[in-house]
């Protein structure tokens, strides 16, 4: 399984995704970028992640410092504070898990086709109404 980071907002909606074959911090500050293009988030957003090292690492800290992001690291074996990311990621772990990609290109076409048409556009969610997170945000 390659690396995949997902920034996600409170419509559900993932906002940025990045894969890698390589599990290192450059991934999660261009997904940060590229939510940050994306939405223009005001200042008091929150980054919540696992307490890995490269979600630690200086450079991802100073990106979200400067954009007046705050951090937030769960404790140790508590998975509570970012339940709908851990969610979001067992949904999307067992809807691939059986697929075998012999190239990064193959699995960015599968994880783009169920991120971006299904997951954003079609699949319903309860605390949204039962709409996408692309109908919530348009209404």
């Amino acid at each position: 399984m390659f690396p995949l980071e997902s920034i996600r907002s409170v419509s559900r909606k993932a906002n940025s995704w990045k894969i890698s074959k390589k599990n290192v911090f450059e991934i999660i500050v261009g997904g940060i970028h590229s939510a940050i293009e994306t939405r223009n988030p005001s200042k008091g957003l929150i980054f919540h992640s696992d307490r890995g090292s490269n979600y630690c690492f200086g450079e991802v800290r100073k990106v979200l410092a400067n954009n007046w992001i705050r951090r937030s690291n769960s404790r140790k074996g508590n998975c509570w504070d970012k339940a709908v990311t851990e969610f979001f990621f067992s949904t999307l772990k067992r809807k691939i898990e059986f697929n075998v990609f012999q190239k990064l290109k193959d699995a960015i076409n599968n994880l783009s086709e169920y991120i971006e048409l299904f997951y954003n556009r079609q699949r319903s969610h309860s605390l949204l109404g039962y709409v996408s997170p692309e109908k919530f945000e348009l209404n």
